[in-house]
């Protein structure tokens, strides 16, 4: 029986497990457990440990609100991560560190579709985290820092700036990846001053636009703390049992729509806590640091798939239902003043209510913030790759499209996850294998070399790689919706008294 791999880190030597030719360590600390003082507090430095910890299993996920996050066990050693190598006896291998996503409240790294198996098989160290979510790591507390969860990856990548070598892996050539939730927080951990010269470069997926002003998030954090018959600050939330804190933001998100008359576009986005632009931890958005020169340009493979909307859709069971007023709603919330409503209907003359808020929804959301930060990033000197995947599932009779996050399973090569099945089908087709195999290899060769395989995205040609069942690099598909939204960038969530008549920065 071959001996388990162990490795030594600043804090100690860690016992891992050989899992499919690999050693994979599981459940490392990068930060001591936000307990007690420091349930709201800045990540602290982890502790050192005698002897050799096992790394064997999974940290434990934060208590998770919304409709689909998991259920983790009891306790609250939340901060840790996972490192998946193929030889930790090895020098200067490219790191990827995966950020996973979950609209800021919910997600794991433990999740089987983010299984790295595929990924160190092809050479790439890989390093996955959990964050606090939810009000533990993103609700605007009086006393304590504005998100946490930024900090907490962060002090992760500050881990693995000191300890990647141990496993094999390149300090100075680490790759920060993720999707969603993940892919925001990486786009403002590019413009944030404290994560510099942390990683060298990027990959982010279905960029949201979801950012909220003090004003806004101090009204959430006071609802919040009326529903918990407490005050809305860091102590007295810090008296509230983690599970019922999630269950609390749970309902109140499903709660949203009824502030649509102060909260305006925040109460039909669905969650209740989103990174806040709090002057100090977030200066301010990506899309504004980057256009005004206020941080430079990186190297950046950035995608979203041309059906970002229909997997909510699907998931809220509203699929076909869809009126002529839910249509209205979306664009006079959503799409840019003063004319991007009529713009919209201009663009798509034939196209039926529900074409048209899934249109709007998905631009807002997803596709427009990943097209601008790919232009942004060029913009203020980087080298930007953008794709579309236009893949369509054949999963529940091709009813999902090219939706969001299809594009996780396929980059991971993990079709065969329970996500994957979900998404994909049971057996997937050999276009989805074959556009799985693509990704997968620009991503191995982007964070190898910093180049995906196909020309990079200009302002002047806007290049942008297709994936489909025949993939081509061809100028940017969505140019109708391009246009609409050109200057326009997302700007954040803010009360309605407050907002300026245009719902996007310029």
């Amino acid at each position: 029986m071959l001996e388990q791999p162990t490795a030594r880190t600043t804090e100690g030597v860690v016992r891992g497990r050989r899992r499919a030719g690999h050693a994979v360590f599981r459940g490392i600390p990068y930060a001591r457990p936000p307990v007690g003082d420091l349930r709201f507090a800045a990540p602290a430095p982890p502790p050192a440990w005698e002897g050799t910890r096992e790394a064997a299993e999974f940290g434990l996920a934060v208590p998770q609100a919304g409709p689909v996050g998991v259920s983790p066990a009891d306790g609250t050693d939340w901060l840790t991560l996972n490192v998946c190598t193929p030889d930790p006896g090895a020098a200067g291998l490219p790191v990827l560190v995966w950020i996973h996503g979950g609209a800021y409240i919910a997600g794991a790294s433990s999740d089987p579709m983010y299984d790295p198996t595929a990924l160190a098989g092809a050479g790439l160290v890989v390093v996955s985290i959990n964050y606090r979510v939810g009000a533990e790591g993103f609700a605007l507390l009086e006393g304590v820092p504005a998100n946490r969860g930024f900090l907490d990856q962060i002090a992760a990548l500050h881990w693995v700036r000191r300890n990647i070598a141990s496993f094999g892996g390149d300090p100075g050539n680490v790759t920060v990846a993720g999707q969603s939730a993940g892919a925001g927080s990486i786009a403002a951990l590019l413009t944030m001053r404290p994560a510099r010269g942390l990683f060298r470069r990027a990959i982010t997926h279905s960029v949201p636009g979801w950012h909220c002003t003090r004003a806004l998030a101090e009204q959430v954090t006071a609802t919040l703390a009326g529903r918990l018959g407490t005050a809305p600050t860091a102590a007295a939330f810090s008296d509230v049992d983690p599970r019922r804190l999630a269950d609390e933001l749970t309902a109140l998100s499903a709660g949203l729509p009824g502030n649509r008359a102060s909260w305006g576009r925040f109460s039909q986005a669905g969650i209740a806590v989103c990174p806040v632009v709090d002057g100090d931890v977030l200066p301010e958005t990506p899309w504004s640091a980057l256009t005004a020169g206020r941080a430079s340009g990186a190297e950046l493979l950035v995608g979203h798939t041309r059906d970002e909307f229909r997997l909510f859709s699907v998931m809220t069971g509203r699929l076909g239902t869809f009126t002529d007023e839910d249509a209205r709603t979306a664009l006079d919330l959503f799409a840019p003043a003063p004319d991007g409503a009529g713009a919209y209907r201009a663009a798509r003359p034939a196209a039926t209510a529900e074409e048209l808020l899934e249109a709007v929804y998905s631009d807002a959301f997803f596709r427009m913030p990943s097209q601008q930060l790919a232009e942004a990033n060029a913009v203020a000197g980087g080298a930007s790759f953008l794709f579309d995947l236009r893949l369509a599932s054949p999963a529940l009779g091709g009813i999902l499209g090219a939706c969001h996050s299809l594009d996780v399973p396929l980059a991971f090569g993990t079709l065969d996850s329970p996500a994957g099945k979900q998404l994909l089908g049971d057996r997937p087709s050999p276009e989805a294998v074959a556009v799985s195999e693509e990704l997968r290899r620009a991503w191995v060769r982007f964070a190898s070399t910093g180049d995906p395989g196909w020309a990079p995205y200009r302002p002047d040609q806007r290049l942008t790689r297709v994936l489909d069942a025949e993939s081509e690099t061809v100028p940017y598909p969505g140019q109708s919706s391009r246009r609409i939204w050109e200057g326009r960038h997302p700007a954040p969530f803010d009360l309605v008294q407050n907002r300026s008549a245009c719902p996007t920065a310029t």
